[in-house]
């Protein structure tokens, strides 16, 4: 097999607008397997898979990319542009994709009513199809349950070239990555060995920068204090050996003077604080040289209210579409104001359009409710962005405020032309918080969203007063969160039927 790699030598990018470069200098090599990019939201992991499949060119330095490179964009609103293809194709490989993926044959007819679990899978099964020499997936496990994702990682280990992940996922980034690129603008730093080992290396250099700047920073300081020191000898110096103030006959001072002057006795003082001077300045440098990572405060309070009503909303027993003859019936639904609900089901089964269905039956006042969609669509996400852009001052800064407190710096944020899918989630959440809701739905609300951000708002929503209704995967969040239930299963005798059970 020939020797793949993509090379980047000195690559910078900035998007219109933006005040500064998001990715500066950036060199580096990756080979053959797969390396993960992590980092937080909004600092780049998303641009550099598109320089690295081509499908941005930088502004400087340049890239160099095997033939054929394929990225997997985080969104799911359109369908791959080959799913027709391989879905028809009649080939070994084709079959074995598919089946590996779980692609059905209906999914290019029915695109609009998958999961974007589904659509996740479908993107990735045309992507491996295509047999490219560069794989690029951004957020794969997005949407994905348990199943969906062994599904997923089984295929993707199997893959023979140079594959590129960002993940928020430790555990697929541990078990597929054999190298992470850590991007901490404004460095990135590549590392080997997989995420886990990554991050304790990563911790050990932090611990030696800040040690040895550390010590810079005394030596620079005992300078310093021994610099002023000779300042004030050198200026008692220059005072003993000016002649102002005494008198034109005093002959014998002023001779002592012109004595001092001639041997130079009277300039070991300054000379002495120009050679110290020259240290310090050598000092402070070797200090700065030092770069300690800036860290921010992280966490919020989310500022809700228990409402004063019985019952958030009540239902009545009933019945939705799917698509196809796929349906949903559900038993009467209720939700009291204080209920932490989490809504769980394989892909497909009918969450997010249950989700949809009591948004638009609710009967709260608006402001009241804070609601976060599993997908932001592009045209969506700039009617977010607008909508924040305009917001009154004493609110834009509360928002603000939150954005920051989740991981994110806001005021690149703002003027961020296409804003990362984890950082529009935080834009709505926080926008959401300023109008202290009484009730909180959010649709697979980890999806997207940095691992520090993700821990921030659990915590976050631990100590919130408000009513809860959670549609995850993620168990651990759901564990700390949710104290009932719903579930919704496939009916046994019908595969075509879901139920929604109380668990």
């Amino acid at each position: 097999m020939t020797d793949l790699s993509i090379l980047f030598q000195n690559v910078s990018f900035t998007y219109d607008k933006a005040t500064q470069p998001l990715i500066r200098d950036l060199s580096v090599h990756f080979t053959r397997g797969w390396t993960g990019i992590v980092g937080a939201n909004g600092v780049g992991k998303s641009t550099i898979l598109k320089l690295a499949t081509g499908n941005l060119e930088p502004q400087q330095g340049r890239v160099m990319i095997p033939e054929l490179a394929i990225y997997c964009q985080q969104r799911t609103e359109n369908a791959p542009d080959q799913l027709y293809d391989l879905i028809h194709a009649i080939n070994s490989e084709a079959f074995r994709i598919k089946g590996r993926l779980g692609v059905e044959d209906d999914w290019m007819r029915r695109w609009t009513t998958l999961s974007h679990g589904e659509r996740k899978r479908a993107q990735i099964a045309v992507a491996m199809w295509r047999k490219p020499q560069v794989l690029a997936v951004d957020e794969p496990t997005n949407h994905l349950d348990a199943e969906a994702q062994d599904l997923l990682f089984a295929a993707v280990s199997t893959f023979q070239g140079v594959g590129l992940l960002v993940s928020h996922d430790r555990k697929l980034l541990d078990d597929l990555c054999h190298q992470c690129l850590f991007v901490e603008p404004p460095d990135a730093i590549l590392r080997p060995g997989n995420y886990s080992r990554g991050l304790r290396q990563a911790e050990k250099d932090e611990m030696t920068v800040q040690k040895k700047r550390l010590q810079a920073k005394h030596g620079f300081l005992r300078l310093k204090r021994e610099a002023a020191k000779r300042r004030d000898t050198a200026s008692r110096a220059h005072r003993k050996r000016s002649k102002r103030g005494l008198a034109l006959k005093d002959h014998d001072a002023r001779g002592k003077i012109n004595l001092a002057r001639v041997t130079g006795k009277d300039g070991i003082a300054g000379k002495r604080l120009n050679q110290l001077e020259g240290r310090l300045s050598q000092a402070r440098t070797k200090m700065d040289g030092f770069k300690v990572k800036k860290t921010y405060k992280m966490g919020i309070w989310i500022s809700g209210a228990k409402s004063k009503r019985n019952t958030l909303f009540n239902l009545p027993a009933g019945s939705l579409p799917l698509g196809g003859d796929r349906r949903l019936h559900f038993p009467d639904l209720s939700m009291k104001p204080d209920d932490r609900i989490a809504l769980t089901g394989l892909n497909g089964s009918g969450k997010s359009t249950l989700i949809g269905y009591i948004m638009r039956s609710l009967n709260l006042p608006e402001n009241h409710v804070t609601y976060v969609p599993q997908e932001i669509d592009a045209h969506a996400s700039q009617d977010v962005m607008s909508r924040a852009r305009d917001l009154p001052n004493e609110k834009l800064g509360k928002m603000m405020t939150i954005v920051s407190c989740l991981g994110s710096r806001p005021h690149r944020l703002l003027e961020s032309a296409e804003p990362s899918p984890g950082e529009i989630r935080k834009i709505l959440l926080a926008t959401g918080i300023a109008n202290v809701p009484h009730l909180i739905v959010m649709d697979e609300p980890t999806n997207h969203l940095d691992l520090p951000s993700i821990e921030c708002l659990e915590q976050a929503l631990m100590g919130c007063p408000s009513g809860l209704l959670l549609v995850s995967h993620d168990r651990r969040f759901l564990k700390a969160l949710t104290r009932r239930r719903w579930h919704l299963s496939q009916d046994p005798k019908d595969k075509d039927l879901y139920i929604l059970v109380e668990q």
